[in-house]
């Protein structure tokens, strides 16, 4: 039996197709025939092989993703295979997969924090992903449940969704005096809008340059949407709100990064997500003054994801607006993405 997957052979590149045999599972391992795998920003830069700091910084990746690499973090499926040590999910389950693995043996991974391990096996980055017919998951706990959620909607939780629960994890509670900022309404935002509708008690107000994502952002659960570069906005939304308790600043870049902490009142918090890139100036006594405090957050813990899955598999939150398209698309997806021609999230199936 032979798998199809498209690989980061040269950075920067058409990503090639290579097929091999598909992998005989051992020890822990399961074998997963990925039905559907969604197409994220970070995918990009792993693409290019550097993320883009701004100033004439980029972070290099061509150290950390090593070619040949498939790409591909937003993994569901069906298990194929499985190794003689595995008990908890057999051939035919469907699963979708936590791609944030680590070492397992550090101080992060032993206190449930492996997706920041600084030895990282991370699916799609450190090891084969899901731009694949079939991918190998090294042990079945990274396997979880989507009930009868569609594979397309179940695969986006392993990077968008979790990302945007566990921002929002961060800032709650918020009560209804609690105003919140959304900052940027892509994939990951549009996750964060439509899970903060049913985590707080109030909808987000939500800042998006792009008036096209407007509609899927109130589809979503916005509330007021904000254009930054309107005239006044920000002293409007000062004037509204007397400041935000919490911003979450999904895209990362100079200009959001600094909007959101201006937006802040008093004891505010500002959680930086994106990685947009660039430099913002902070002024330490400002963050004295008001005593607010800034974070940053990077995807989130196997626990996060196992209790965003419960959320999700009562069908209460509004679908993610999707494309899809073939495999064999890969490279076209990510040049779509790069021109900033999606809305929502591009899934391969």
């Amino acid at each position: 039996m032979s798998m199809i997957s498209y690989q980061v052979e040269a950075f920067g590149r058409p990503l090639a197709q290579v097929i091999r045999d598909i992998p005989n599972p051992l020890g822990s391992e399961v074998v997963i025939k990925v039905g559907s795998c969604g197409v994220c920003h970070s995918d990009v830069h792993l693409h290019d092989g550097y993320f883009d700091l701004g100033n004439d910084i980029k972070l290099d990746m061509t150290r950390t993703v090593k070619p040949p690499r498939t790409l591909g973090h937003e993994i569901a499926g069906t298990v194929v295979a499985v190794g003689p040590e595995v008990k908890g999910v057999k051939v035919g389950d469907k699963r979708v997969v936590f791609p944030w693995i680590g070492c397992g043996t550090c101080a992060l991974c032993e206190t449930g924090n492996e997706h920041l391990c600084n030895s990282p096996q991370a699916l799609g980055i450190h090891r084969d992903g899901g731009f694949a017919s079939h991918t190998v998951v090294p042990h079945e706990r990274y396997l979880l449940d989507y009930g009868n959620l569609p594979e397309e909607q179940a695969c986006t939780y392993a990077c968008s969704g979790l990302t945007a629960y566990s921002a929002l994890k961060k800032v709650a509670p918020l009560g209804p005096k609690d105003p919140l900022l959304i900052i940027g309404a892509g994939g990951v935002g549009l996750s964060g809008i439509r899970l903060a509708r049913q985590m707080f008690e109030t909808p987000p107000i939500v800042l998006e340059l792009d008036k096209s994502k407007w509609d899927i952002a109130r589809e979503a659960g916005a509330g007021e949407i904000i254009d930054p570069n309107a005239e006044g906005a920000l002293k409007s939304l000062m004037k509204a709100t007397g400041g935000v308790a919490a911003a979450i600043d999904f895209v990362g870049a100079a200009a959001t990064f600094n909007f959101g902490f201006q937006a802040l009142r008093k004891a505010g918090k500002l959680v930086c997500v994106g990685l947009f890139g660039g430099s913002s100036p902070i002024v330490p006594a400002m963050v004295s003054m008001k005593a607010v405090s800034v974070t940053g957050s990077y995807v989130g813990s196997l626990q996060e994801m196992q209790e965003l899955m419960v959320i999700a598999k009562t069908g209460v939150l509004p679908d993610l607006p999707l494309g899809t398209q073939s495999l064999d698309t890969a490279t076209q997806a990510l040049e779509d993405l790069r021109a900033g021609r999606i809305r929502g999230r591009t899934i391969l199936k």
